[in-house]
Order: C-alpha cells, then sequence, then structure tokens
C-alpha cells in the first residue's frame, strides 16, 4: 500500500492545483465537450471567485511524496440540506486503482462531519463505477440517489451524513 498524504493546499499552492486543472479537464474531455483554447491550453472558468469562497478548501494529494492529484471541498450544492461538496478530484492516472481516490475521500469525510452530496456526472463512466463501489464502503446504506442535470448534463448525486468519529 502505498503512503497518501491529504494536505490542505496553500494560497502559494494554487497555481499548482489550476496547473493540474489542465489534466482534471483532458480526462473530462472524454466525455463533455470541452475545447482546447488557441494557445493549446482548456479555459478553466473558475480562478479567484471560487478560491476565495470561504467553503472553499483545496487539498493536494501526495502518494509516496509524490504530487499525484487534488481535490476540493467547497458549498456548491444541488440537493437540499447538504452542506459539503467535493468540487473536484482528480488523482494522476499513474496512481489510479491503487486506493487512493477512496483513501482521499475517506479522509474528507472525517475531517467534515456533517451532511454531504457527492454527484458525478452520468456520461463519465469510470467515475460512476468509482463511485458506486465506495459510497456503499464509506456511507454504508446510509445514503440516498438523486438524479439531477447540471448545466445540461445528467448527474448522479449520492445524499448522506457523515458523523463524527466515535471515541
Amino acid at each position: 500500500m502505498p503512503s497518501i498524504e491529504l494536505h490542505a493546499a496553500h494560497r502559494d499552492e494554487l497555481e499548482t492545483i489550476e496547473n493540474l486543472m489542465q489534466f482534471y479537464m483532458h480526462d473530462f474531455s472524454e466525455w463533455l465537450p470541452l475545447k482546447l483554447g488557441e494557445h493549446g491550453f482548456f479555459n478553466i472558468q473558475l480562478q479567484q471567485d471560487y478560491w476565495r469562497n470561504s467553503a472553499t478548501r483545496p487539498f493536494l494529494i501526495k502518494v509516496d511524496g509524490e504530487l499525484a492529484g487534488f481535490v476540493t471541498v467547497d458549498g456548491d450544492v444541488h440537493i437540499d440540506g447538504a452542506e459539503y461538496n467535493i468540487g473536484y478530484l482528480f488523482v494522476s492516472r499513474r496512481f489510479r486503482g491503487q486506493g487512493v481516490a477512496k483513501f482521499v475521500v475517506s479522509t474528507l469525510l472525517s475531517r467534515f462531519p456533517g451532511q454531504w452530496q457527492i454527484f458525478h456526472i452520468d456520461a463519465n463512466q469510470p467515475a460512476r463505477l468509482f463511485w458506486a463501489v465506495v459510497m456503499p464502503q464509506l456511507a454504508g446504506n446510509g445514503f440516498t440517489l438523486h438524479q439531477r442535470t447540471v448545466d445540461g448534463y445528467p448527474c448522479t448525486f449520492y445524499r448522506f451524513q457523515r458523523s463524527l468519529p466515535s471515541a
């Protein structure tokens, strides 16, 4: 099992996350009609307003000390009552299938007890398969499924409560 670290990104590390966002967008271009700009980069819309929002918490993922991806927790919820949302989750291809994403999600759920929503775009088959396996492991039978359209794309939402770990 690799050594997996998740640490809160500092302001000077946001550029690293924005660089990694190009790879995230590259992966997503398989399922969404994302276009490269004239200089060969995807146009990323979020930037400053997203990072300045007090509910946005960016994290870097390292595996065996090597940068392996990023994840954000935010308050951009679509399901009533939810407090937390995983805005972005990206694990570099070389580290996929090693339990990295599951470790990251489990760690975040422990750090932020409360009402969660996690969703994926239905066209993203790897995400659909990942969440279908991981959600029952992390939330047991305590989640509900919801279908919603986000930006014109059908999505599946998992809604659940994550309690403080018992002492």
